[in-house]
């Protein structure tokens, strides 16, 4: 059959063949969020989104009852109930969501974005790139962004913690006092200077706690464990990062001084 319409000879729209049922909440003082995730991804995924709102609570009600399901949004397709943004995802993009898969992903990517954030600084104050100072802000950048994220909720961290620090499980109350630490010295160690040398040994001392640690619990007791470097709530697994993590700051705890007061 020719794509040409028979009475002009402009060429007929192309209909797809793929179509979805989404019913999402919205409402004057609620716009679910998860509900335009999931009319987004089924558009990118090429389908034609029927898009059923759902605008009064008494509406969204008995559209659950009807269909006995206990959250919205919820999609279909050729009929068949898929379900929430976390069931469409992983049906259409093979996605599967795991809460206790480890990954470095977190660590990875702070290093990564402290290190572009050196870069722009050195670039911008100093003009150049690879300046001794680019690694020693990188550093700081790192501890101090690291230190954030155990500083969002400190007493997930502390638990966490107790698993493999040392320190904490002789002194409980070091994993309270650790992100503060990690933050203060980070920040000491961005300002540069005398700031730099009151930063520098505890850095030193929190590091070198922290490497004999995670080395004792990885690589002696071979324990397999979740390492608290990003909070109390990360999958990032104990090892090799980790004890990076904290040479690094041991050698920033050395290397200060020693810029100071020998070379």
């Amino acid at each position: 059959m020719s794509s040409l319409d028979a009475t002009n000879g402009a060429e007929a729209p192309q209909v797809s063949q793929k179509t979805a049922a989404l019913y999402r909440m919205v409402m004057d003082q609620h716009l679910c969020p998860y509900g335009l995730k999931s009319k987004w991804l089924l558009e990118r995924q090429g389908f034609d989104v029927e898009d059923h709102h759902l605008t009064t609570r008494e509406e969204t009600d008995a559209f659950k009852q009807k269909h006995d399901v206990k959250t919205t949004p919820q999609a279909f397709i050729g009929g068949e109930r898929i379900g929430g943004y976390e069931a469409l995802r992983e049906r259409l993009t093979s996605y599967e969501k795991s809460s206790d898969k480890k990954t470095y992903t977190p660590v990875l990517m702070i290093f990564a974005i402290s290190a572009l954030m050196a870069l722009a600084v050195s670039w911008g104050l100093l003009g150049d790139v690879l300046a001794v100072r680019t690694v020693e802000l990188f550093a700081a950048f790192a501890m101090t962004a690291l230190a954030l994220q155990k500083l969002q909720d400190v007493e997930r961290f502390s638990t966490m913690f107790l698993n493999y620090d040392l320190l904490a499980q002789r002194k409980v109350g070091y994993g309270y006092v650790y992100p503060f630490a990690e933050v203060v010295a980070g920040v000491l160690m961005i300002g540069g200077g005398a700031a730099a040398l009151i930063g520098a040994p505890i850095a030193l001392f929190i590091g070198t706690i922290g490497a004999i640690s995670v080395y004792k619990a990885v690589y002696v007791d071979k324990r397999d464990l979740k390492c608290a470097c990003v909070g109390g709530d990360s999958n990032v697994p104990l090892g090799f990062v980790s004890l990076t993590e904290n040479l690094v700051m041991m050698a920033m705890g050395i290397w200060i001084p020693l810029k100071a007061f020998v070379f």
